[in-house]
């Protein structure tokens, strides 16, 4: 799609290489899969591998809602609220793995991940008030991120992590 305002691919594709660097920065583009593996997860949750392919089309259709978002009139009612929505839902995802795999924390994994579903389930709202496609384009990431949560939260409440196990032993 061609953008219809100042806003371009260039723009979204910077955003989106900006957050994916800063969530690799802890553990790599892969996360650390042998962690992960160590974990002791819910039934039902995914292998590893399956996280990348997940975030590489949840990251594309996001880039393209914000980027529909981003060139409507600043004018435009609702256009910060969605807008400030999607950048706190950026920030989220860059930071989920400097807080699960850096850190070692399942749970603030967990919290991360539901804050991100909460963010999400505002977010296409808030966006979809605007452009019912882009309001629609961000729902897998929304089935995703429900999924992840019920995962993280059956994760954080069976593993060890590393945080909290070292904030206890300081008491």
């Amino acid at each position: 799609m061609k953008a219809r305002g100042k806003y371009t691919w260039i723009h979204a594709a910077a955003l989106g290489i900006v957050a994916n660097i800063a969530s690799a920065v802890p553990a790599g583009y892969n996360g650390d899969e042998t962690y992960y593996e160590r974990l002791r997860t819910p039934p039902g949750s995914p292998p590893g591998w399956l996280f990348a392919p997940a975030w590489a089309v949840n990251n594309v259709l996001t880039l393209w809602s914000n980027l529909r978002i981003a060139n409507t009139a600043p004018s435009t009612p609702g256009r910060r609220e969605a807008l400030v929505s999607e950048g706190v839902s950026w920030v989220l995802f860059a930071a989920f793995s400097g807080l699960y795999f850096g850190l070692r924390s399942p749970v603030l994994g967990a919290v991360d991940t539901v804050a991100g579903l909460a963010t999400t389930i505002h977010g296409v709202r808030a966006t979809g008030r605007i452009d019912r496609a882009a309001g629609w384009a961000l729902v897998p990431r929304l089935i995703w991120l429900a999924y992840a949560s019920y995962v993280s939260v059956g994760t954080a409440a069976k593993s060890k992590d590393d945080v909290f196990d070292r904030l206890s032993k300081r008491k």
